[in-house]
């Protein structure tokens, strides 16, 4: 059997006095103003811890009225620390918790990787990430200060200081994930040293959105990360809700011959650049909004002196080109030829995370090129683990997806990549078949 539902039955009275809820009675708790959830049986009302959650509020919020047992595990390493705090929310427990055989199976493996210490950093291989984050930026601005300020060495310090800024980004995933130190205040603090300081970006706007993906990846409303309507449909879904709805304003069948130069060019120097400030702003993370400033105060001091204002800024924005070039292309070769769907909360945490990443072969340079995020099924279903131990899992994952009956998927870099527009194209044409097919009325022929 490949069913990996938990059980759901009537609910019945506790002889310990304990107080006991059905599952129907808990999916009933699922608003913004009222929130249960369930863990490992036990049942939890989180409306009000759920605006004082580390991991932000709605990805928490995401799990309302279902069961989050092993998003609980897969984002929190030390649960003794986390159950000194959940224990105050906690309102009793479920009539019947039977986890099923692909959970219990999922459990044993997780705390196999436990036992094969793949939950502990290695000291060297950060420190590298970091010296030659570093070093990056220093052959950038030496090509401009000892060999002039020209077409070559501009573009040569552009890519220097792009190479830099997406491994930065690939470090500063690191730290936000905690698999760097063993403290998570650690991790968090020199997230903001390395995500703000040297990206010129908050660390707290990147927990808010990555942590909901991780959450919910690929599904609609649950995942930022698929919200892209106004320039991109994903999916079989999405693609049939905004035709029916008549609210697109793209050519959406052409968005695979589009996407190559519009979200490259658009989404870091333009978008995220916005949402940066505007996030920090909104939020009052003074500290934070200190740290990017100091990151624009210190890029000019250093180019204004040899390509004056504009050019600096110019140099900034070819960087970030660059780096939005780069990350999108590797991120969107795990997520967008996959299910994008709605929330499902009959699908345990395994089967949700493989039905919307698949992985890309590896190479030495692979893995440096995409971060290690080309072991995007690892890094989903044990996100706190070190990316340099992914490939010390995966065949460990392999056998437990054959044993369940489920898809394990895994591609050449370049098929991700033409995938990627395969499945923009094929989205684009559903949306555009059915928005001339219907009617004035709104009806499908």
């Amino acid at each position: 059997m490949c069913k990996d539902e938990r059980m759901n039955c009537p609910s019945s009275t506790a002889a310990d006095g304990d107080v006991i809820y059905t599952w129907d009675e808990v999916r009933q708790h699922a608003t913004p103003d009222d929130k249960w959830l369930v863990i490992d049986g036990e049942v939890y009302d989180i409306t009000k811890w759920s605006n004082k959650h580390p991991g932000g509020r709605r990805v928490i919020s995401h799990y309302a009225g279902q069961d989050a047992s092993d998003a609980f595990g897969a984002f929190h390493r030390d649960r003794r620390l986390v159950n000194k705090y959940l224990k105050m929310y906690r309102i009793g427990r479920l009539d019947v918790y039977e986890p099923s055989q692909l959970a219990e199976d999922f459990t044993e493996l997780r705390e196999l990787s436990k036992r094969m210490g793949l939950y502990k950093p290695s000291f060297w291989f950060y420190a590298f990430q970091l010296l030659h984050i570093i070093a990056l930026e220093i052959m950038a601005y030496a090509s401009i200060r000892y060999f002039g300020a020209n077409f070559f060495t501009f573009i040569l310090a552009a890519l220097f200081m792009g190479t830099s800024q997406t491994q930065g980004a690939w470090l500063n995933h690191d730290f936000g994930h905690l698999s760097v130190f063993k403290s998570s205040k650690l991790n968090h603090i020199v997230q903001i040293l390395v995500f703000n300081g040297i990206q010129g970006a908050p660390a707290s706007w990147w927990k808010y959105r990555h942590y909901q993906h991780h959450a919910k990846p690929n599904v609609i409303n649950k995942d930022p990360d698929v919200k892209m309507e106004i320039f991109f449909l994903l999916g079989e879904t999405i693609p049939r809700e905004v035709a029916e709805s008549k609210k697109g304003f793209m050519p959406y069948q052409h968005q695979h011959k589009y996407f190559p130069f519009l979200l490259p060019l658009f989404l870091i120097p333009l978008y995220y650049t916005f949402e940066f400030f505007r996030y920090v702003i909104k939020r009052k993370e003074w500290l934070e909004l200190t740290f990017m400033v100091l990151f624009f105060v210190r890029l000019f001091y250093l180019y204004n002196p040899y390509l004056g204002f504009i050019g600096s800024f110019l140099l900034l924005e070819l960087s970030r080109v660059i780096q939005s070039t780069w990350f999108v292309w590797v991120s969107q070769a795990n997520h967008i030829p996959m299910a994008v769907e709605h929330d499902d909360d009959s699908r345990h945490w395994v089967r949700l995370q493989m039905h919307a990443t698949c992985n890309l072969n590896s190479s030495l340079f692979i893995d440096w090129f995409t971060g290690h995020l080309n072991y995007q099924v690892e890094h989903h279903l044990f996100p706190t683990m070190p990316r340099h131990n992914l490939h010390k899992i995966q065949p460990h994952v392999e056998s437990l997806c054959k044993k369940h009956c489920i898809p394990y998927i895994k591609k050449p870099f370049w098929t991700a990549l033409a995938d990627i527009l395969r499945s923009l194209k094929k989205s684009g044409n559903l949306w555009y078949d059915l928005y001339h097919a219907m009617d004035a009325s709104g009806d499908i022929h």
